[in-house]
C-alpha cells in the first residue's frame, strides 16, 4: 500500500510552485498591506484635504466593498476563471489606489476607496478559492497557512510605508507605490495562474441579495452619524437593525442560506459562537481612529502612531497562539476571559487615551502599550477556539456555510464598527469643537461604548463555552 508523501515547506516555495504561492499569497497581502497603510496615513489625509466628519467613512465603505467583492468571488471565478477573474480584481484595485492618491477632496477619496475594498475583496475570496485549484491536494494546509501569515506581514509592513510618507509629507506617495506591486502581482497572476478552473459541477450560488441588504444596513448607520441631532443617530441605528432584523427573518426562509440554522439564537452554540465572533470584531475596529490619537492628543509622529495602532493585531497574534492546542477546559476558560481582558483593554484606553499629561510622566506615553496589546490579546485568547467550535457545530451538510459566513460577519461587524464609531465621536466633539479637546472627548466616549462590545461576548459566551461537546 503506498503511502501519502507529506508536504513540505520547500516544496510550496520552491520552483513554479513557489511563484504561485506568491501569486496567490500577493493577492491577500496587497489587501492587508493597504488596510494598514491607509489607517496609519488617514491623519494626514483630513488634515491636507478636509473632511474629518468623514473619517470612520474610509473604513466602512473599504469594508462593505469587501464584503460584496468576496461574495461576487465565486462568481466571477465561474464567469470568467481563475486568471481573468484575478486580473480584473487587481485592475479594480489600482483604479481605486491611483484614485485615493490623486483625491482632491474627500468624496474623491471615498470613491477611491469603494473600488479598492470591491478589488481587495475581490482578490481576498479568490486568493483563498484558488488554494485548491493551484495546489496538490498535500499542499493545501500549508499553503493556507501561508496565504493567511500575509496578514501578519501587512501588520508589520502596512505602518511603516504610510508612517514614511506621511511623516515626509508625501502621503499620496503611499499610495502610488502600491501600484507597481499591483503591477508585479498582475504578471505574476498572468503566468502561474490557470486560465480555466476544471469543471466541478454546480457552481455554489451565493445570497448576493441578503449581502446587499446588509451593506445597506450599515450605511443606514452611516449617513445618520453624519447628523449632530441624537434623534437621526438613533433613527439611524434603529433603521440598521430593523434591517438587520429583516435580513434574518428572510434568511430563515431562503433556499440559499446566508448562515446556517441555528445562527438566529442566542440559546444555541452556533448563535452564541457567531454573537461572540461579531462582538469581539466590533470591538477591535476602534483601531481606526488610534493613530489620530496618537498624533493629536500626544503628539506622536505618523510612524510611532501607526506601528503603536498595529500592537493591536501583533497581541491578536500573541493570543492566538497562547491558546492554541489547549484542553478543552482551558479553552473555555479563555473563551470567557478572552473577552474580558479586551473589554478592561478598552476601558482602560477611555482614561489612559484622552489625558495629555501623560507624554509628560516619567515613562511618558508607553502607559498607552498595555492596553493597547491587551485588546487584541483578549481577541485572540478565544478567536481560534471561536472558529473551530463554528465547525463542529455546524448542522450536518451546512459545514460549508458556517464556514464561509464568517468571513462575512467578521467583515459585515468591521464595517458597522467603524460606522458606529463614527456616530459616537462625531456625537462626542470630534467635529466640533474638534482638534485636542475633540479628540480627547472622542476618545473617552469611543472606549467606553466600544468597551461594551467584548464585555457582551463574555456574557453570551456559555453557548460557546458548551459547543466543545459539539
Amino acid at each position: 500500500m503506498q503511502t501519502k508523501q507529506a508536504a513540505s515547506w520547500s516544496e510550496l516555495l520552491w520552483g513554479r510552485n513557489g511563484l504561485r504561492s506568491l501569486a496567490l499569497a500577493g493577492g491577500v497581502a496587497l489587501h492587508a498591506v493597504n488596510v494598514y497603510i491607509v489607517t496609519t496615513i488617514l491623519p494626514s489625509v483630513v488634515q491636507d484635504i478636509g473632511g474629518l466628519e468623514y473619517y470612520a467613512w474610509n473604513t466602512t465603505l473599504f469594508v462593505v466593498a469587501s464584503i460584496l467583492g468576496s461574495a461576487l468571488s465565486p462568481k466571477a471565478m465561474d464567469l470568467f476563471g481563475p486568471r481573468r477573474a484575478f486580473q480584473l480584481a487587481i485592475l479594480m484595485f489600482a483604479i481605486g489606489t491611483a484614485g485615493c492618491a490623486s483625491a482632491p477632496s474627500m468624496p474623491w477619496m471615498l470613491l477611491g476607496r469603494s473600488a479598492q475594498g470591491m478589488g481587495g475583496g475581490l482578490l481576498l475570496g479568490l486568493s483563498y478559492s484558488s488554494v485548491r485549484l493551484v495546489f496538490e491536494e498535500r499542499l493545501w494546509s500549508r499553503a493556507m497557512v501561508l496565504v493567511s501569515s500575509m496578514w501578519g506581514v501587512a501588520t508589520l509592513s502596512g505602518p511603516a510605508i504610510g508612517g514614511i510618507f506621511a511623516q515626509t509629507g508625501h502621503w499620496r506617495l503611499a499610495f502610488w507605490v502600491v501600484l507597481p506591486i499591483a503591477a508585479l502581482l498582475g504578471w505574476l497572476v498572468s503566468t502561474q495562474v490557470a486560465a480555466h478552473a476544471p469543471a466541478k459541477g454546480k457552481p455554489v450560488q451565493a445570497p448576493l441579495g441578503k449581502i446587499a441588504m446588509l451593506a445597506v444596513s450599515v450605511l443606514m448607520v452611516s449617513v445618520a452619524s453624519l447628523s449632530s441631532t441624537p434623534g437621526w443617530n438613533a433613527a439611524g441605528i434603529v433603521a440598521g437593525l430593523l434591517m438587520t432584523v429583516l435580513i434574518a427573518w428572510a434568511d430563515r426562509r431562503a433556499r440559499v442560506r446566508l448562515f446556517p440554522t441555528g445562527t438566529y439564537s442566542m440559546h444555541s452554540a452556533l448563535g452564541s459562537l457567531y454573537a461572540c465572533i461579531c462582538l469581539l470584531s466590533v470591538g477591535v475596529t476602534t483601531e481606526i481612529y488610534i493613530p489620530y490619537f496618537l498624533q493629536v492628543i500626544h503628539d506622536k509622529t505618523p510612524l510611532i502612531a501607526g506601528y503603536w495602532t498595529a500592537l493591536m493585531s501583533a497581541g491578536w497574534t500573541l493570543g492566538s497562539f497562547i491558546s492554541s492546542s489547549r484542553s478543552t477546559a482551558t479553552a473555555n476558560r479563555l473563551i470567557l476571559v478572552g473577552p474580558v481582558v479586551s473589554a478592561l483593554s478598552l476601558f482602560t484606553l477611555a482614561f489612559v487615551m484622552p489625558s495629555d499629561t501623560l507624554s509628560l510622566g516619567r515613562y511618558g506615553s508607553t502607559w498607552l502599550i498595555p492596553p493597547l496589546l491587551g485588546v487584541g490579546l483578549g481577541v485572540g485568547l478565544c478567536w481560534p477556539n471561536l472558529l473551530t467550535r463554528v465547525f463542529k457545530s455546524a448542522p450536518p451538510g451546512q459545514e460549508n456555510i458556517a464556514s464561509s459566513a464568517i468571513t462575512t460577519l467578521q467583515l459585515y461587524a468591521m464595517a458597522m464598527g467603524a460606522s458606529l464609531a463614527g456616530m459616537v465621536t462625531n456625537a462626542a466633539g470630534f467635529i466640533d469643537p474638534g482638534g485636542v479637546q475633540g479628540a480627547q472627548r472622542a476618545a473617552f466616549a469611543l472606549f467606553v461604548v466600544f468597551g461594551c462590545a467584548p464585555g457582551l461576548a463574555a456574557l453570551f459566551s456559555r453557548g460557546a463555552r458548551r459547543a466543545a461537546s459539539g
